[in-house]
């Protein structure tokens, strides 16, 4: 197997970089850079901590962060398996990375940054739903903020329904799970699991 071992390396066996593509970096959200995220319902959170990387997603009614201002975006912890890894990262480590999705758009959206985790009570309260609040609030602060290539969800198909695939052909949480602890009840989780998260959402 051939490995590389240097930047150089790397980019002797790539083009170089398009004018677009560093053209559309930018350090705050444009006005068309906003709209993009604040119609994306879901995200994926990326965090570093001593222990490694942790890519955890992120989903929401309407859009998943509540952007603040041109610099800062708000994104509030809702009802999750209680790891918090990517908390604990936050905590140890401010940096972060997102990318956003829209539904039915090929166009994903990047967010580097900086982030603090917040409990203020107020800001906790502004996000209230269905009589619940989240425990915490991650405010993120944009470092930089760029579209991506399309190609990757072209490529995938991701929003073409005949590409879906059915919940039958794939293993159920439960069997998921009994696959990593072989005693675990597969049959109880799976039977219980879906009246379970429909109570506790948020």
């Amino acid at each position: 197997m051939s490995i590389i071992t240097s930047i150089e390396q790397l980019k002797s066996i790539y083009d170089g970089v398009s004018e677009a593509s560093t053209a559309k970096v930018t350090d705050y959200l444009t006005a068309e850079y906003r709209l993009m995220i604040e119609r994306s319902p879901f995200a994926a959170l990326a965090t570093v901590g001593p222990e490694g990387l942790d890519c955890s997603p992120r989903g929401d009614l309407g859009g998943v962060v509540t952007v603040k201002d041109e610099k800062t975006l708000l994104l509030p912890d809702w009802r999750g398996n209680n790891r918090i890894d990517s908390l604990m990262n936050i905590v140890r480590d401010p940096r972060v990375a997102l990318m956003f999705l829209v539904p039915g758009s090929n166009t994903a959206m990047r967010i580097n940054g900086r982030a603090v985790i917040s409990v203020e009570p107020g800001l906790l309260d502004s996000f209230e739903m269905d009589g619940r609040h989240p425990r915490s609030v991650t405010v993120i602060s944009i470092g930089e903020v760029y579209f991506q290539c399309a190609r990757a969800l072209m490529r995938a198909e991701l929003w073409n329904p005949e590409r879906f695939v059915g919940p039958s052909e794939l293993p159920t949480p439960g069997r998921l799970l009994k696959a990593a602890k072989a005693d675990f009840d597969q049959e109880t989780y799976d039977r219980e699991w879906a009246a379970r998260a429909a109570k506790t959402m948020w």
